[in-house]
């Protein structure tokens, strides 16, 4: 028998299982121009459908982006020309000279000099009269100012670790820490200081009929002592006359006889009925000035024939600005210790492309209305008394502590009579 006769023949089971062209394996490969392909290709075409759809939005969002920042940016510019319109109002004309025109830059002083005024405030009859003071005038009496730079309170603080000068003024810092206000108020609030000639000549001033207004930063209540009538004073950061309750709920009034001894007994003054934190009536940083500073600036500079500015560098806001609000014809005259910092205008200032700091000229060589006395404010304003023929009465005001400026007829002068023999 011959061996090939074991093998498998042709056609046998294991042949079988290799499957024939077209079998159901090959039959799974879809041929080219299938459902499946079709998908795909349908696939493509929304997803490029949707491309262009995005895009088309696209386009459009920011055509309205741009139509909205256009409208945002005309509504910005007609908020910028009113606010202008508010900050004049409040500032008054922009100080530079670039402001004012040539025909209205009218010199009606003789001479840029204290002469010049004492003989215009003689020669015009002025009696609207306004004076701005700062802490400069009580520093005879005994009170520190702020920005000295050896007695200055703002220079020594450092004890307190303050986060700036400022705080001890801060609402918000005394909210948190009511104690260096005391403490460095203390001497102040215990003790016992007469008014300045600086603030008896302002007396005077308006006993002559000539004081329009006086506007005052101080908060030390001698103006009132000096007998200058609280209708004709503005207490622009208020006064330490007035104590009341922290708590809005309660809000009791205290004495400054009370403070006074709660100070002195190295107390924080507390209400007695809640026992919250007293604090004083006056403007701290944060607050609002009060609603007659803007009344009466409002409707009495615009009336002002001269401007006396009294003991301040012209370094707060708004105070300082008044200088501003006076007509470009109304001179002014500054009787202070230092030549004030140069201006610059605050944030909304800034903002608005408006200076609202002071812009006092006496030492520009366009200068036609401003008139500067660096020294003692007491020394000024005797200085000009004596020039307005007033030396007497005000010295008779000061030795009588503020209860007469009568003098002996023999030496009376009126002041609103002009000196024989002087134009």
């Amino acid at each position: 028998m011959e061996k090939g006769g074991h093998g498998k023949p042709s056609g046998s089971s294991k042949d079988q299982d290799v499957k024939p062209a077209g079998s159901s394996k090959d039959q799974d490969v879809k041929p080219a121009g299938s459902s499946q392909d079709q998908d795909v290709s349908s696939d493509k075409a929304q997803k490029k459908e949707l491309d262009m759809d995005m895009i088309s939005a696209a386009l459009n969002a920011s055509a309205d982006l741009d139509r909205q920042w256009q409208e945002m940016q005309d509504k910005m510019n007609r908020i910028t020309l009113g606010m202008a319109k508010v900050v004049k109002n409040m500032y008054g004309q922009p100080g530079g000279m670039d402001s004012i025109s040539e025909e209205d830059r009218v010199q009606v002083l003789e001479d840029l000099t204290l002469q010049g005024i004492a003989k215009y405030i003689i020669d015009n009859n002025c009696t609207n009269i306004i004076t701005m003071a700062g802490a400069g005038i009580s520093t005879s009496a005994g009170i520190p100012d702020f920005r000295s730079k050896d007695t200055g309170l703002y220079n020594n603080l450092d004890k307190y670790n303050l986060p700036s000068p400022t705080s001890i003024f801060s609402i918000d810092y005394f909210k948190e820490n009511p104690e260096p206000f005391y403490k460095v108020r203390a001497t102040k609030l215990l003790g016992e200081y007469k008014p300045t000639p600086a603030h008896y000549f302002i007396r005077l001033l308006h006993e002559e009929g000539r004081l329009l207004r006086h506007f005052t930063q101080n908060i030390d209540t001698l103006d009132k002592l000096a007998g200058i009538p609280e209708d004709k004073t503005v207490l622009a950061h208020g006064s330490l006359e007035h104590w009341f309750c922290m708590n809005i709920d309660c809000e009791a009034k205290y004495t400054m006889k009370w403070i006074k001894r709660e100070v002195a007994a190295d107390k924080i003054p507390k209400c007695t009925k809640c026992q919250a934190v007293i604090r004083p009536g006056i403007v701290m940083f944060g607050e609002n000035l009060p609603r007659r500073f803007g009344e009466r600036a409002g409707e009495d500079l615009p009336k002002c024939d001269l401007l006396i500015i009294l003991g301040t560098s012209l370094a707060v806001q708004p105070f300082a600005s008044l200088v501003n609000r006076v007509p470009v014809t109304t001179p002014r005259l500054l009787i202070n210790r230092d030549k004030p910092a140069e201006a610059e205008a605050d944030a909304l200032g800034m903002f608005l492309g408006i200076p609202t700091g002071s812009t006092l000229r006496y030492d520009e060589d366009d200068n036609y209305r401003d008139v500067a006395y660096f020294g003692k404010c007491d020394d000024g304003c005797m200085d000009l008394a004596q020039m307005l023929n007033l030396k007497e009465r005000l010295e008779m005001l000061i030795k009588s502590g503020g209860k007469t400026s009568k003098v002996p007829k023999t030496c009376e002068v009126s002041a609103k009579r002009k000196p024989q023999g002087k134009k």
